[in-house]
């Protein structure tokens, strides 16, 4: 659904409709999933739930059309992720999983690999970047945040968010030159 299609069902979705919240929903959803997966979320489905449980009772209140939608749902989304992170700093840690004692099933085993090793490859090659530059990577590609939605989210300047995301663009590519992250 695009941003065009998404600014075509936001008023249908502000009246109630259930049909448009399911597209803003089916939209943004996978991109806030994406969003809290890369920046390391223990339960990116249970917390991107949570970030939509917020944000639809205030949907009314939205202004802006889609770009201000999406700037909203992030700002909530990285308010959600660092309550996360506080609250699991302040735990202790959970105890290991046995899969011995897992009777689940799923669809395919070759599936659940590859996405394993594409995620942790992503995750292994964002852990180098400090976590300011991460943050802003993930919210600019994963999210398809423009500069100026993305400093709403986090708090920035659009120069803070354009300089963070050059550096780590820039670190990237010297690990890419290095060998250190494979093509």
């Amino acid at each position: 659904m695009g941003g065009q299609r998404l600014d075509d069902v936001l008023p249908a979705a502000q009246l109630g409709e259930a049909w448009a919240i399911s597209a803003v929903y089916a939209e943004l959803a996978p991109r806030v999933q994406g969003y809290l997966r890369g920046r390391g979320a223990a339960e990116p489905e249970d917390l991107s739930s949570e970030v939509f449980l917020a944000v639809l009772p205030r949907l009314a209140n939205v202004t802006g059309g889609a770009a201000g939608l999406r700037t909203f749902v992030f700002s909530v989304a990285h308010a959600r992720l660092v309550d996360d992170l506080r609250r699991r700093g302040r735990r202790e840690p959970a105890t290991a999983y046995d899969e011995a004692q897992d009777r689940r099933t799923s669809a395919s085993a070759e599936e659940g690999a590859l996405d394993l090793v594409a995620t942790d490859g992503v995750r292994t090659v964002l852990a180098g970047l400090p976590d300011d530059q991460c943050e802003v990577l993930l919210l600019r590609i994963v999210a398809d945040l423009t500069v100026e939605q993305v400093a709403a989210a986090i708090g920035r300047s659009p120069g803070a968010v354009k300089q963070l995301q050059r550096r780590a663009l820039l670190s990237l590519r010297a690990q890419v030159a290095d060998g250190r992250v494979p093509l």
